[in-house]
């Protein structure tokens, strides 16, 4: 069954449009994700990828493409869905955010004596239409 998670980022993004609004996203950096690592904080970077920030923006299933300018340079951005942690309206924070589950290079669980908690699927929304920041 294909994952609602891009469905959602799609919608979210042209409600914020529609509102007149920014549309940010809030992307859980790895491997697959390229953006400057310079802007990288704590693993994440909140990106804008309204009209005006981002050219050639192309949101698939599987991936978020566009092109960006940061400190003047053009840079080509590349974030798969799973790795998008938020989407919200720059002007007042409403938006949607997700679970992101991190990549590891090991496919073995970790050793443990406490049994694992159970978590939702790391495409089902946290909620429905919230302040995100």
């Amino acid at each position: 069954m294909t994952s609602t998670k891009p469905y959602l980022i799609r919608a979210i993004f042209e409600w914020c449009i529609d509102q007149g609004f920014v549309p940010y996203l809030t992307v859980s950096v790895d491997g697959q994700t390229r953006v400057p690592r310079e802007h990288v904080k704590d693993g994440q970077i909140t990106l804008n990828i309204g009209p005006e920030a981002s050219h050639q923006l192309t949101m698939g299933n599987e991936e978020i493409t566009f092109q960006a300018r940061f400190n003047g340079a053009a840079f080509p951005v590349v974030v798969p869905v799973d790795a998008v942690a938020a989407i919200f309206a720059r002007e007042n924070g409403m938006g949607m955010s997700f679970d992101v589950t991190p990549k590891t290079a090991s496919a073995e669980p970790a050793a443990t004596d406490a049994p694992e908690p159970e978590s939702p699927p790391p495409d089902k929304p946290r909620s429905h239409l919230t302040r995100v920041k």
